[in-house]
């Protein structure tokens, strides 16, 4: 996820500096056997429902059956990192897509959400192994909030999406369950 044209990845660069080491691996957007869960927050739901839009635009422009999506909807960003948790632990799933919009206001309450939500998914991750991707917003205003969620390719959901299947590749899926 880029946040600027100025601050993207050249479409050269990977290929350029594979040329100068002896390994060097990057994940692709396939998502064709892939298996993602979303799990998406209640509150400001104008702004999730959009993000879940566009994770859902994302994973099928990359192959992603949607009968192999579960979305998870949450009562805030707060609870997000134990419903991903449990979403691991319940399913198979590749990769979760973790998505909410924490707009900050006249109080402390958005540092205490954003950072907890942020942490409480990195932590997931890292026990579990299964990449999760923030795309949870942190805004100061609505009027970026409803910047990042728009209905075309710069949509936070869409790139959260491409992410995950990126990081999928790279790490390899989940093995299946045995029965």
């Amino acid at each position: 996820m880029t946040s600027s044209e100025q601050t993207a990845l050249a479409a050269d660069a990977v290929e350029r500096f594979a040329e100068r080491v002896g390994t060097s691996r990057h994940g692709r957007a396939d998502g064709a056997s892939a298996r993602v869960a979303v799990v998406c927050a209640k509150f400001n739901g104008a702004i999730t429902a959009r993000l879940l839009e566009g994770v859902l635009g994302g994973l099928a422009a990359c192959g992603v059956d949607a009968r192999t999506v579960t979305v998870a909807w949450v009562p805030g960003a707060f609870e997000i990192p134990l419903a991903a948790q449990r979403v691991i632990a319940s399913r198979p799933v590749d990769a979760v897509v973790a998505l909410g919009a924490v707009i900050r206001g006249d109080t402390a309450h958005f540092d205490f959400v954003a950072g907890q939500c942020a942490s409480g998914l990195q932590r997931v991750a890292l026990d579990t192994g299964v990449p999760v991707v923030f795309g949870v917003l942190t805004t100061d205003t609505l009027a970026q909030a409803l910047e990042r969620c728009r209905d075309d390719e710069s949509n936070k959901g869409y790139e959260a999406a491409i992410t995950a299947l990126e990081m999928v590749d790279l790490l390899g899926p989940v093995a299946p369950a045995e029965d």
